[in-house]
C-alpha cells in the first residue's frame, strides 16, 4: 500500500465517521425539539384544562340557584288554576334544560380534571362477571340479553378497578343504547375477558347494527355523539380512563351486524 492509498483511505474513513457523528447528533437534535415541544403542548393543555375546569365549576353554581328559583316558583303557582298550566309547562321546560347543562358540567369536569390511577392487582374475570350482575337488570328492561364468557383461568392485572368498571360502563351503555328498541331478532350484548400475549382485554361485543368507517373513525372524539341526549364524553372517558393504564382501545365493526369494543391492558 503506498502513502499516498493510506493517507487517502484515512482521511475517508475520518470523513465517513464525521459524516455519521454528524447524522447521530442530527437525530438527537430532532428528538430534542420533538421532545420540547411534546412538553410545550402538555402544558398548555394542562393550562386549558385548569381553566376551562375553573370556569365550568362557576358556572355550576348560578346553575344550581336557577334551579332553586325554578322550583319555587313551581311550588306558589297554585295547580287548581288552570290559568297557571302553561307558565308551569314553560318552568318545567327550563328546569329540565338547566339540569341537562349541569349534567353536562358534571361530565365534562370528570374528563377535563386530573385523573388518580390507584394499582392494585385485580382478576378482570371477578371485575367484568360483576358488572354483568350489577348491569343486567337494566339490559332485561332494554331487551337486551346479556352473555358472559369467562376466560378458564384468572386474569390478574394491576389496575384502578373503579375506574376500568367505568370505562367498561361507558362501553356497556353506548351499546345499550344503539339497539333498536323494536327488533324482530334479540339484542345481545357479551363481555368477555381474557388474556393473550402480554396483555389483558376486555371485550364487549354488541348487535347494535355496527357502524359505517367514519364514525368508526370518531367514536372515541369528544362530544361526538349520534345520539340526540347524549353529551359525546362517555365513550372519550371510556379512552382516557384506559390510557391513563399504559392501555388501548380498538373498535371492529360491521354495519348491519354490530360492534367488537376491546378494552387492552398492559400485564
Amino acid at each position: 500500500m503506498t502513502i499516498g492509498s493510506f493517507g487517502g483511505g484515512l482521511l475517508a474513513g475520518i470523513a465517513g465517521g464525521l459524516t455519521a457523528t454528524s447524522f447521530g447528533a442530527l437525530l438527537l437534535y430532532r428528538r430534542l425539539l420533538r421532545s420540547e415541544r411534546r412538553a410545550r403542548q402538555a402544558e398548555r393543555l394542562a393550562e386549558l384544562g385548569t381553566l376551562t375546569g375553573g370556569l365550568a365549576h362557576e358556572l355550576k353554581n348560578p346553575l344550581s340557584t336557577i334551579q332553586l328559583n325554578l322550583q319555587l316558583l313551581q311550588e306558589d303557582l297554585p295547580v287548581d288554576n288552570p290559568g297557571n298550566a302553561r307558565l308551569v309547562n314553560r318552568l318545567q321546560l327550563v328546569h329540565r334544560e338547566t339540569s341537562r347543562l349541569r349534567d353536562i358540567l358534571d361530565d365534562f369536569l370528570k374528563y377535563a380534571g386530573r385523573m388518580e390511577v390507584e394499582r392494585h392487582p385485580v382478576d378482570l374475570n371477578l371485575l367484568v362477571e360483576e358488572m354483568v350482575d350489577f348491569f343486567t337488570p337494566q339490559a332485561q328492561l332494554n331487551r337486551v340479553q346479556m352473555r358472559w364468557r369467562p376466560a378458564a383461568e384468572p386474569v390478574i392485572v394491576p389496575v384502578d378497578a373503579k375506574l376500568i368498571k367505568q370505562a367498561v360502563l361507558n362501553l356497556v351503555l353506548n351499546a345499550v343504547q344503539a339497539m333498536p328498541e323494536k327488533s324482530e331478532q334479540n339484542n345481545e350484548l357479551i363481555l368477555a375477558a381474557y388474556r393473550q400475549d402480554q396483555e389483558a382485554i376486555i371485550e364487549v361485543i354488541d348487535t347494535a347494527g355496527g357502524m359505517p368507517p367514519e364514525q368508526v373513525q370518531r367514536i372515541f372524539d369528544a362530544y361526538y355523539s349520534t345520539k340526540k341526549s347524549g353529551t359525546g364524553l362517555g365513550l372519550a372517558m371510556a379512552r382516557r380512563i384506559v390510557e391513563e393504564h399504559g392501555g388501548r382501545i380498538t373498535i371492529t365493526s360491521e354495519v348491519g351486524k354490530g360492534s367488537d369494543f376491546q378494552i387492552h391492558l398492559p400485564i
